[in-house]
């Protein structure tokens, strides 16, 4: 299953205190971003410019990379002193890298680390900080009518449709084109939606063009008529169409026809991005399959087997899911539960009890924390059933109640993912893309529903040395 790109996203790095590499000046500095591939082999990216005689850079390029949710995308920042106009950087001094996660750096908005050497010792006092910014995310809901449209065609009515163009650099740019409206010449044509950037840079009083066209079949649409306007100007207004060439020949000659613009609505339109950096938190809850269906865990053939590896199917799946999701879990402390054991010190079959045998604190430390609680709960209980999850779902669902009453604090995801014996066997990469690869648009169409803006970030905390978040 191929990974799906939720969007892309600009990385902007900062370093201060680097450590001074030049004799009668200070360093050039230039940032590299490598990233790992499946291979684990790191291939680059991205690079900035490089920056003069500084020792606090802060790079104006951006870096620009696709975001995937369902996977780890491994980045690492590599700091050098540019001495020579060679592209190859093997024969510049190394300043220092970081390495960390695509999530680790969205979820947290800014992320700002100590810079460390290839021997893993500090490289001086040097930091580095990479944060993405949260882009403009409005766009502008539209209504359009037409009335009183010049007719173009011998037989019949004129076919008319609207192009939207935004002004650039270059010259004019089509930003959007409606459909055609058959043989009418009062058309209304179909709401649409187009995002401000795309139509005026994001910038209300930036010109706009509009032109309207007769269609026809073979291509040689004819001009109605041109108007330009503004979004501020745009706002429920009308519009003359002016055919210019029609204008110069016909005395008299007052418009082509009437636009109307019925609806301009600049609405925001959040993305999954928005909602992570806004401060949305996703929680992770394991709940692991102990029905007798398994097989015996000491039989190879069982889910519960653990390999001479130190591996089942049941621990990979917890690993590859696990370490997605945590970097979206700001304590990253994990309830995990089991289902359909009989479990001491009583034998009674149970369909919700954690795997830490601590009912007042199901949590635990990280996905490593999961791990030794399947670890050490896995010999303790016996495969019973029947296969009755409700209970987990039920108590998951009384968390994810509490979190969206607390109004004041950042808004909580559950992700509640059941280890069935049914699972499929799969590599743990792909288990982890097939299960996560829907929760962005999810979430976000859950938030829609919800009518939830994100949450208000928390403001940035200072760098901390000790290199944490």
């Amino acid at each position: 299953m191929a990974a799906q790109c939720v969007t892309k996203v600009e990385l902007t790095v900062s370093c201060e205190n680097l450590l001074d590499k030049d004799v009668g000046s200070k360093s050039d500095p230039l940032c590299v971003l490598l990233m790992d591939s499946s291979k684990s082999q790191w291939y680059e990216v991205a690079r900035t410019e490089k920056v003069q005689n500084c020792l606090n850079p802060k790079f104006a390029k951006k870096l620009v990379v696709d975001y995937y949710f369902e996977i780890v995308q491994k980045l690492k920042f590599g700091i050098y002193d540019i001495d020579n106009k060679t592209i190859d950087l093997s024969d510049d001094d190394f300043l220092g890298e970081l390495e960390c996660t695509l999530g680790q750096v969205v979820s947290s908005r800014k992320l700002t680390r100590p810079l460390i050497l290839k021997n893993k010792s500090p490289a001086g006092k040097g930091t580095i900080t990479v944060s993405e910014e949260i882009k403009d995310n409005r766009v502008v809901n539209f209504e359009v009518e037409a009335r009183k449209l010049d007719n173009k065609d011998l037989f019949g009515k004129s076919d008319p449709y609207l192009e939207f163009y935004r002004q650039t650099e270059t010259g004019w740019q089509l930003a959007h084109r409606t459909e055609v409206v058959k043989n009418n010449l009062n058309p209304t044509w179909r709401p649409f939606r187009i995002s401000l950037q795309s139509l005026c840079g994001g910038e209300m009083e930036k010109p706009i063009k509009v032109e309207c066209y007769d269609y026809d079949n073979d291509g040689s649409h004819d001009l109605i008529g041109i108007f330009e306007t503004t979004m501020t100007r745009l706002q429920q207004a009308e519009f003359e169409c002016i055919n210019s060439k029609k204008k110069q020949k016909k005395k008299g000659y007052k418009n082509s026809g009437i636009v109307s613009v019925k609806l301009c609505q600049v609405v925001k339109e959040y993305t999954f991005l928005d909602y992570i950096m806004g401060g949305c938190q996703i929680s992770f809850t394991v709940a692991v399959d102990f029905t007798g269906s398994n097989g015996d865990p000491r039989s190879p053939q069982s889910l519960h087997y653990i390999s001479p590896q130190g591996v089942n199917e049941y621990l990979s799946a917890i690993w590859s899911v696990g370490n997605v999701i945590q970097d979206y879990d700001s304590d990253k402390m994990f309830p995990a539960f089991g289902f359909g054991a009989q479990i001491p010190p009583t034998w009674q079959v149970s369909h919700e009890f954690p795997l830490n045998f601590t009912p007042a604190n199901p949590f635990c430390a990280g996905v490593e924390g999961v791990v030794q609680a399947y670890r050490t709960c896995l010999p303790q209980v016996k495969l019973y059933g029947p296969t009755n999850f409700s209970p987990i779902i039920n108590h998951v669902a009384r968390f994810a109640k509490e979190a969206l009453q607390q109004t004041t604090a950042s808004v909580s995801i559950f992700f509640f993912f059941a280890f069935f014996s049914s699972t499929p066997q799969a590599p743990p990469e792909a288990l982890a893309k097939s299960v996560l690869a829907e929760v962005p648009g999810q979430l976000v169409e859950f938030f829609n529903v919800m009518k939830l803006s994100p949450p208000k970030p928390a403001p940035n905390p200072a760098p901390n040395p000790a290199g944490t978040i």
